[in-house]
């Protein structure tokens, strides 16, 4: 890896209003997938390839996120700022700016990505591009387009325009932003202070008008996030199935052998009842689930006492 690429920005302010019914009392960084925060998994992977200095900008529930990680045991030297009001994407990364040398080069993470994303490959695509900004894409069945920022590339990979969130029939392209970027220290001199600045509506709009390169990076590896609960659910299989590299499902659950039960997530610390019958559910820590009760297709978050049955609930305390 090149020397200079040694540090890290996760963005981590959000609030996470579409999992509401799993962020009610801690942030999204900290859900859990099969027992373990999304971001731990995120720290852990920048730790494997040598990026040990990061720093995230926080906002709700903050303190959890800071007691979580100013003393860890992932290895990484962890930074961070609070922001009493949100920024935006690119606000948030201004107000990170004293955490950069000039003529840095550094990587800057959403929080809530799940992937197999080789960042030395990326990092090496953007030093051999000679662009400003590379950006991470990946393509999707264009049924789902419109969940997502498009990114229409030209013949030499850099991006020649967006689209945010367009419909199937007027996407230009299957390709989309995966919110996992490497940028030059220049990128500052692209966004003000003390202004609500986001990433797609602000600054790459200004990079393309100004005449500045934005390479793009093509993920073929595994990537997902955890922005709604369809999301999560499905990341959270992914990772039970050995999806996503070096996360090990068996040693982070607790296990149970049920008559009647099939395919479960269960967290440690939990009390099922001999004969509550579960399927296809994802139990967090610290669930109580009583005699006689049957869950299907069920997250049960940490604290919850389930006396009755449910099928495709999210249930919390």
């Amino acid at each position: 890896m090149d020397k200079n690429v040694f540090k890290a920005m996760i963005m981590a302010a959000g609030v996470g209003s579409r999992l509401e019914a799993l962020t009610a009392n801690f942030p999204k960084p900290l859900v859990p997938i099969v027992n373990k925060p999304v971001m731990d998994i995120l720290l852990e992977r920048l730790h494997n390839v040598g990026i040990n200095s990061v720093i995230a900008n926080t906002h709700y529930c903050a303190d959890k996120i800071i007691n979580r990680y100013s003393t860890n045991s992932i290895g990484v030297n962890f930074s961070y700022i609070h922001e009493q009001n949100l920024s935006g994407t690119a606000g948030g990364l201004k107000k990170c700016q004293h955490f950069f040398n000039d003529g840095d080069t550094f990587l800057v993470l959403s929080a809530d990505g799940l992937s197999n994303i080789n960042y030395r490959e990326i990092i090496a695509s953007h030093l051999k591009s000679g662009a400003i900004a590379t950006m991470g894409v990946k393509q999707i069945d264009k049924s789902e387009v419109p969940k997502y920022g498009v990114v229409v590339k030209d013949e030499n990979c850099f991006v020649k325009e967006f689209q945010e969130k367009p419909a199937i029939e007027e996407a230009k392209s299957d390709l989309i932003n995966t919110g996992i970027y490497v940028f030059n220290y220049e990128i500052f001199n692209y966004i003000p202070e003390n202004r609500f600045f986001d990433f797609a509506k602000n600054v790459f709009p200004a990079l393309l008008e100004s005449g500045q390169k934005i390479n793009t990076y093509n993920l073929t590896e595994y990537w997902n996030d955890i922005g709604t609960i369809d999301q999560y659910i499905s990341s959270s299989w992914d990772v039970f199935d050995g999806k996503v590299e070096g996360v090990s499902p068996k040693s982070l659950l607790q296990e149970y052998d049920f008559k009647g039960n099939k395919r479960n997530i269960i967290g440690r610390n939990c009390k099922i009842a001999p004969d509550a019958v579960l399927e296809d559910c994802i139990i967090w820590n610290g669930v109580e689930i009583l005699s006689g009760v049957k869950l299907k297709n069920c997250v049960v978050v940490s604290g919850a006492v389930v006396g009755e049955s449910a099928e495709n609930k999210i249930i919390a305390p």
